[in-house]
């Protein structure tokens, strides 16, 4: 099958990888921005619209909608997966998905950011939980076939390593896009004179537009016939899901990916906290920090492609793993060292650039390892199930963090009451401890042959 398709040109690449330039802007608006736009702290300007109450002591309603958005998925993952792997569609298994997609997914995003009231109501809970549910469903249209395609265009492990760097490399931008909101927001505010809410909204719709056009750039570009060594799947949808989690090598991958994803929301959606309220320094500071996170990682991308062909992505992972465990445990001291507060900021954000490097590209290539490895022993191409039980634990894990993290601010989020933001470093750091642990008893040399890329 394989001699019967194309090997991928740069050019085509690289399209492939803006497409996850515009999905990774619109789901890091939500982790970056969507606790501090509903429930933002006391030295924000923007109001508060759902009510700070808690429920048995420790629920409050941002818990419970960034719960909402996610719990659809546990249906339609693996349903679009399904449908994916199956279709017999003349343009291919997976482009004809992503088309239908994009637009809906950008929508909801927007929609997700504009409450029917500005003033705290429960019509505003209602809202933000519907909005993000359609949102997810949406996005997991376009994400899970557009994950399938990596392996399927990607026909050897080297060229699933490149592109994983490529596709790791547009998923920072990504944040950093996304981290720019509170700086667009202030420079809409003081160009037209807006409401802070008004120009945050603003802020949120004009990233949209041009996430949407990017997840476009694939769509239009890529022929999946030309390259794709993809055939239709004819196992059913529940012996194909039950299929995948039957694999060893999968259930490793997948239970330290959760993990991981746990912590690294927690944290992510701490950083508005983090700066604000442990380092007391402007919103805006988080832009700057996010793109020195992603600008220095980009700096350890040649080497991680290198140290991954000589020597495996296994270790890499594991050591990438603690080391970032490790760079949590600085979350609580913020703003009780010694040096200038911004300067603290800019220290933790070095240190987590390295792992991240490393846990932006290998995963994406270990798991089409998994599924091109899988292939070969059954004679079954699922590359969209498989990406989409990864997509599927993986946003369970970013659910689970998001609600920590909301958990956490019932204990204190403001300046001087702060212990709940300080202990997301904590829960952050032992959840990537059982990640590297987990991920250590994947079995890379059976998976790969030997071949490292």
């Amino acid at each position: 099958m394989q001699s019967t398709v194309e090997t991928l040109p740069l050019s085509k690449q690289l399209a492939y990888a803006v497409g996850q330039l515009g999905w990774s802007t619109l789901v890091n608006i939500v982790g970056v921005a969507l606790v501090f736009f509903y429930l933002p702290p006391d030295t924000s300007d923007l109001p508060d619209l759902i009510t700070t109450a808690t429920f048995f002591g420790f629920l409050n309603a941002i818990t419970l909608i960034a719960a909402s958005g996610r719990l659809l998925d546990a249906v339609t993952d693996p349903w679009i997966a399904g449908m994916s792997d199956r279709s017999r569609n003349p343009k291919g298994r997976r482009v004809p998905f992503m088309t239908r997609g994009a637009l809906p997914a950008a929508v909801f995003l927007v929609l997700m950011f504009l409450p029917p009231s500005t003033t705290e109501s429960g019509w505003n809970i209602a809202w933000v939980a519907v909005t993000q549910a359609l949102f997810y469903i949406f996005l997991t249209v376009y994400v899970t076939p557009y994950f399938a395609l990596l392996p399927e265009m990607g026909h050897t492990p080297r060229e699933r390593l490149n592109l994983s760097t490529w596709i790791s490399i547009t998923f920072a931008l990504g944040i950093i896009l996304a981290g720019l909101t509170p700086a667009i927001a202030e420079a809409i505010e003081g160009a037209f004179g807006t409401s802070p809410l008004r120009s945050f909204q603003m802020a949120v719709a004009a990233l949209a537009a041009i996430a949407l056009i990017c997840m476009y750039v694939p769509v239009v570009v890529l022929d999946e016939k030309r390259y794709s060594a993809g055939t239709p799947s004819s196992i059913p949808l529940g012996q194909a899901v039950r299929a995948s989690f039957a694999n060893s090598s999968f259930r490793k991958f997948v239970v330290s990916d959760f993990a991981y994803f746990t912590g690294l929301t927690i944290v992510q959606t701490g950083l508005l906290f983090y700066v604000t309220v442990l380092l007391e320094q402007e919103e805006e500071l988080v832009a700057t920090l996010l793109a020195v996170l992603v600008i220095v990682s980009f700096l350890f991308y040649p080497l991680v492609n290198l140290l991954a062909r000589k020597l495996g992505k296994k270790p890499l992972m594991v050591a990438a793993f603690l080391w970032m465990a490790i760079v949590f445990l600085g979350v609580p001291l913020l703003g009780k060292l010694s040096f200038a507060p911004a300067a603290q900021g800019y220290l933790l954000i070095l240190l987590l650039a390295i792992p991240l490097a490393f846990l932006g590209v290998l995963p994406n290539a270990v798991l089409a390892d998994i599924a091109e490895h899988d292939a070969r022993e059954t004679g079954e191409q699922r590359e969209g199930m498989f990406f989409a039980a990864r997509t599927l634990m993986q946003k369970f894990g970013q659910t689970f963090g998001v609600v920590s993290f909301a958990m956490l601010t019932t204990l204190g989020r403001d300046v001087g009451d702060d212990l709940g933001v300080r202990l997301s470093g904590l829960v952050g750091f032992t959840l990537c401890v059982v990640a590297g642990v987990v991920f250590s008893r994947y079995d890379e040399a059976r998976v790969t042959g030997g071949e490292h890329g």
